[in-house]
């Protein structure tokens, strides 16, 4: 009786299975596998399986959609196949009319130097050779990059290292273009106009000897969308990496290949001690390797947002007794420094700073400002006669009494 009883239990618990199993396969069958393998299923009577779901749910409930207009203000970014850059030069949201059309977005390479001197060679140096702390921006070549520790076991390591630069480095224009526009000059971005930025962007390229469509691009060249598409930079294969392969789009499958390899690994000796003067020299510290941001920054992160909606001329403001050409002259030449915290030179107004600057007498502040000094290149990289740039040190201290 006993083995009957278990003989019936049995056969119903196998007849469970067997139906619970053709009920998976045929819900499997109809319902969406998800990407480990389970089973979705349909949310039925307000309920997905046991559990209740709010059927009156939506996709998201904070805020609204963005209209369309919204959406094209805010859809700036330039991406390599040079999809985003302007057509034309673009004031208050529409483009500038010139003799009853749309101004073309165009500026050339001697147009972009002018623009380079006024307004960045102050921080990247003259035809982009680069300061203390600021990016080259120009030579290098792409086999340059080749010069880089490939094993931590390279002893010595190679002297030299990977000049990266516009020309060398940089995979598309296009971005380049995009760089400068949103994040340029350093105190004033997104001031440059459609043309100013393809200028300023024509230069940059000529001077990294960049060709487009095989062509250099002499001081004539003007550059705007229809011949930026004909740009191939250098670097535009050097994010795939080379194992071994003349096609660099192999490089990635080569690579894993190596990575998964345990032996390459391990191969070199550590440094656990006085390591960045074993490297440096003697009596160095990480201090002397690090270009710190001097000034507090935190007091101005989180200014409240302004409650104005409308938009409004910029007044320029009138200083009695100010020669506006002197006034002018340090805003081209040493305000991008000199009225910028974050840089760590002394600002205009600092009274305190600057008291601190004259303690070594004015003559030598003149002479520092002539001929350079730390990060401060040459007459900030002006051409101004050295008498006009006196002028623009004595406006300085004068407004920072």
């Amino acid at each position: 009786m006993f083995k009957l009883e278990n003989t019936k239990k049995l056969n119903s618990i196998l007849l469970g299975l067997g139906l619970s199993a053709l009920l998976a396969t045929s819900l499997v069958a109809k319902n969406e596998m998800s990407v480990d393998g389970a089973v979705k299923y349909p949310i039925q009577e307000g309920k997905y399986g046991p559990y209740h779901v709010t059927s009156s749910a939506k996709d998201y409930n904070n805020g609204r959609a963005a209209t369309k207009k919204e959406i094209k203000a805010w859809n700036l970014d330039v991406r390599p196949d040079g999809e985003g850059l302007p057509l034309y030069d673009i004031e208050h949201g529409k483009p500038v009319m010139e003799d009853g059309e749309p101004k073309i977005a165009q500026g050339s390479v001697e147009w972009g130097e002018e623009l380079y001197d006024a307004q960045c060679s102050m921080c990247h140096g003259e035809f982009g050779a680069g300061g203390k702390g600021y990016p080259t921006l120009a030579g290098g070549d792409v086999k340059n990059l080749h010069i880089q520790r490939l094993n931590p076991a390279d002893n010595p390591p190679n002297p030299d290292v990977a000049k990266k630069t516009i020309g060398s480095y940089w995979p598309y224009a296009s971005t380049l273009y995009w760089y400068i526009q949103e994040s340029m000059p350093f105190t004033a971005p997104k001031t440059l106009t459609n043309s100013e930025t393809y200028a300023i962007t024509a230069f940059l390229l000529s001077s990294n000897g960049i060709k487009v469509d095989g062509e250099e691009m002499d001081e004539e060249f003007v550059l705007n969308k229809e011949n930026f598409a004909k740009i191939v930079m250098p670097n535009v294969d050097g994010f795939y990496p080379e194992v071994d392969t003349k096609d660099p789009h192999q490089g990635p499958k080569n690579m894993q290949k190596l990575l998964s390899d345990p032996t390459i690994y391990g191969k070199g000796t550590r440094c656990m001690s006085n390591c960045i003067e074993k490297q440096f020299g003697k009596g160095k510290t990480v201090e002397d390797l690090l270009l710190k941001i001097k000034v507090d920054l935190i007091p101005n992160v989180n200014e409240p947002l302004s409650t104005e909606r409308s938009w409004k001329e910029p007044v320029k403001a009138v200083v009695a007794g100010v020669d506006p050409v002197i006034a002018e002259n340090y805003a081209t030449y040493c305000s991008a420094c000199h009225s910028n915290k974050a840089i760590g030179a002394p600002v205009i107004g600092d009274s305190d700073a600057w008291a601190d600057v004259l303690e070594k007498g004015i003559e030598e502040v003149y002479t520092n400002a002539i001929n350079g000094i730390n990060a401060m290149p040459p007459m900030g990289t002006s051409t101004l006669p050295e008498d006009d740039f006196k002028a623009i040190i004595d406006y300085i201290i004068n407004e920072s009494k």
